[in-house]
């Protein structure tokens, strides 16, 4: 299996926490299990899962056991050793995406008010979506495109997309393939057609997509100069400058060195005077990096490079 790097995998709501339970200890037969199950990933297969929060992993991993009906963490550990296949069923449990288009409207609301006038400043923009992120815009942990989509539509609103660059990034090879589809249940496309009329949008949402046979598939030309590519938050590097950066409800799953990790990286990557996008249940108030950005939106978690 190529080497693509960590990302920003959503919890299933199967498996609820248990912060009381007494094999949540770190000395616990299933922590220590647990921990030997990361680093065996990390050794075989270069994902790093080792700095996610305890909470997130078990949550996740409990669930796949449900799923492929295996006894025990030590016995799904066996299995991933020795079978790639296995391995890639299981990654896709743990890195399970959940989004919508235009999640949180008052995020791009304010992105169009706040952001989007500097953007025009730019004789070219590069945007990142981080789990998939022009200016240069970088969309970290980009999940199977919703992010991507939603960004393209404002930026075409706005007269920017045909001069930014978009980044879409993910460690989870399926979700990436996904996303370069641009194919959504027509049912949740209902859900995404009320968070675009609150975030502003200024045309009928149905101008973006055809529907057929309970799906609606997403205009090929939003993502056509898009570049979708494997990357982690936990192990790789900087690859671009630029000036927006959207990596949004992915932090939350990261254990505090690899959020000052995360954010470190996007503080590189950033132009002089750069935006960040975070998610609503997001913040840098105690990061390692919290005077190196300035609140531009602090209610929406949008902020500025401030050095």
């Amino acid at each position: 299996m190529s080497r693509p790097p960590s990302s920003l995998p959503q919890a299933p709501a199967a498996v609820p926490a248990d912060a009381d339970d007494p094999a949540d200890a770190p000395t616990s037969a299933s922590a220590i299990e647990l921990r030997l199950l990361m680093e065996a990933i990390y050794l075989k297969y270069s994902y790093d899962f080792r700095d996610y929060t305890g909470a997130s992993q078990k949550r996740r991993v409990q669930y796949a056991l449900a799923q492929m009906q295996l006894p025990s963490i030590s016995a799904l550990q066996e299995r991933i050793l020795r079978e790639p296949a296995m391995f890639a069923r299981l990654l896709q449990y743990l890195t399970i995406p959940v989004s919508e288009m235009f999640r949180d409207p008052a995020y791009f609301l304010a992105m169009r008010r706040q952001v989007v006038p500097h953007l025009h400043t730019y004789p070219s923009v590069a945007v990142w979506v981080a789990g998939c992120s022009t200016g240069e815009v970088w969309v970290a942990g980009c999940s199977t495109g919703e992010e991507v989509y939603s960004l393209a539509i404002l930026l075409r609103e706005e007269g920017l997309l045909a001069r930014t660059r978009i980044y879409a990034t993910d460690i989870n090879p399926e979700s990436l393939a996904l996303a370069r589809q641009g194919i959504f249940p027509l049912e949740a496309v209902r859900r995404y057609t009320a968070n675009y009329q609150q975030s502003g949008g200024t045309r009928a949402f149905s101008d973006y997509y055809t529907a057929a046979y309970d799906a609606a598939r997403f205009d090929p030309s939003l993502v056509a100069d898009v570049i979708f590519a494997d990357h982690s938050l936990a192990t790789d590097s900087v690859f671009a400058q630029t000036q927006f950066i959207s990596c949004r409800n992915v932090l939350i799953y990261f254990n505090r060195a690899l959020q000052d990790r995360a954010l470190g990286l996007f503080h590189e990557s950033l132009s002089h005077r750069g935006f960040l996008g975070l998610g609503a249940k997001e913040s840098i108030d105690f990061s390692g990096y919290a005077s190196r950005f300035e609140p531009l939106a602090r209610n929406e978690r949008l902020y500025r490079k401030a050095s």
